[in-house]
């Protein structure tokens, strides 16, 4: 009986181990089933999502692509809006300077300075003018849709015709750009919705000239009515604090003490020497030159800053997408290649090229006075740079 029982105790120990062993070896090929599901997962995303050319600008550009499209759709029913709300700003600050500044500066200065501030005032408003108006209404150029032996470097996807060097489609205008650099949308969001025009080969010029010019005008003005500027300030700021002192006698004093103090007590009170009263004209006066100088300074500074943008981007003989293009070229052949942009002509040929200057006389003629002239090119070929090497790879 004893040896029964050690051998039914022996065999239920062996049970036991084999059902733990069990236990333990379900779990384990649980564990590694859950393990094989996540790594098949984390595959099919990246295989789904990943791209070996993704970095910051793609996802930034990819999280603003729905602001992009209400952008798009927007600016095609507000551009009028846009160009007219620039005109009406630009016109206030015109009839400002001739009603304000420009009889002071007739008064005050001297001979010399007013020939200056005629001449040049006058020469900066007809290069804005002129500019803004051929940036505005000059078509950018498109590739000819008949023709078919133009030399092309790819297909485009949504016009499904071939595509030219440089050339790029513009949402907004659902058709392809010669040399496109951008469509003026909102202000920071792209570039601005100035021109409610795609900027191209044929009108890249005049956006470029009339951001210079502008700039210069707004910089002309905010430093011209500098001390006028901060005079009116003065005087604004003096009349509020003469409406404070007034409100804080009157809730602590009272109503009526207040008013006979102004009259009998005098020689105890601020009011002794009341600042000189200012009349309808001279109070207008006043805040047409802070809004002069508040609107032109503020202009200054964006727009100079796009300015300099586009400067740097025209010295590297690039537009606004072949700056991203060639990035992300040179991001992708940063091992083993060499990207190099083909239309680079040099700093200073790329900027006779893009104003069209073939000898020392066009600096004046073509940059300096108004001018019509066509841009380099017809915009369907372009020259590669003498340093471009056969090896070369083309960013389209």
């Amino acid at each position: 009986m004893q040896g029964h029982t050690r051998l039914f105790s022996c065999a239920m120990r062996l049970f036991l181990r084999c059902f733990r062993f069990g236990r333990r070896h379900g779990r384990s090929k649980l564990l590694k089933r859950a393990g094989e599901l996540w790594s098949y997962g984390k595959l099919c995303a990246k295989s789904l999502f990943y791209n070996s050319l993704t970095n910051s600008d793609v996802v930034i550009d990819s999280l603003f692509e729905p602001i992009y499209w209400l952008v798009d759709h927007v600016t095609r029913w507000f551009g009028v809006a846009f160009v007219f709300l620039v005109i009406v700003l630009t016109s206030s600050i015109v009839l400002i300077v001739y009603i304000c500044l420009l009889p002071l500066i007739l008064d005050t200065y001297s001979p010399a300075w007013i020939i200056w501030h005629v001449c040049y005032g006058h020469w900066n408003l007809l290069m804005i003018v002129f500019h803004y108006y051929k940036a505005a209404r000059t078509s950018p150029g498109y590739p000819p849709q008949m023709k078919t032996d133009i030399p092309s470097v790819s297909i485009c996807k949504k016009c499904i015709a071939p595509k030219p060097p440089r050339t790029h489609h513009c949402s907004i205008c659902n058709r392809c750009i010669l040399k496109m650099d951008h469509h003026c949308r909102i202000l920071f969001l792209k570039i601005s919705a100035w021109l409610n025009n795609c900027v191209g080969h044929f009108n890249h010029r005049y956006f470029f000239s009339f951001c210079l010019f502008m700039t210069m005008g707004c910089l002309y003005c905010s430093i011209s009515s500098r001390d006028m500027f901060i005079d009116a300030y003065n005087a604004v700021e003096m009349k509020s604090a003469d409406r404070l002192r007034l409100r804080v006698t009157v809730s602590e004093v009272g109503l009526p003490f207040s008013i006979v103090s102004l009259g009998t007590l005098a020689g105890q009170t601020y009011y002794q020497t009341p600042p000189p009263p200012f009349t309808f004209k001279e109070r207008v006066f006043h805040k047409c030159i802070i809004y002069l100088w508040v609107l032109c300074s503020s202009v200054a500074l964006a727009l100079g800053g796009l300015t300099l943008w586009h400067a740097m981007l025209i010295s590297r003989g690039e537009t606004s997408i072949e700056r991203h293009i060639n990035h992300k070229e040179k991001h992708r052949l940063q091992k083993g290649k060499v990207f190099q942009n083909i239309f680079h002509y040099g700093r200073m040929n790329n900027w006779k090229v893009f104003f069209g200057v073939e000898t020392k006389s066009h600096w004046l003629t073509r940059v300096l006075l108004p001018s019509a002239h066509p841009p380099y090119g017809d915009g369907l070929t372009w020259t590669h740079s003498p340093t471009a090497t056969r090896r070369t790879l083309l960013a389209v």
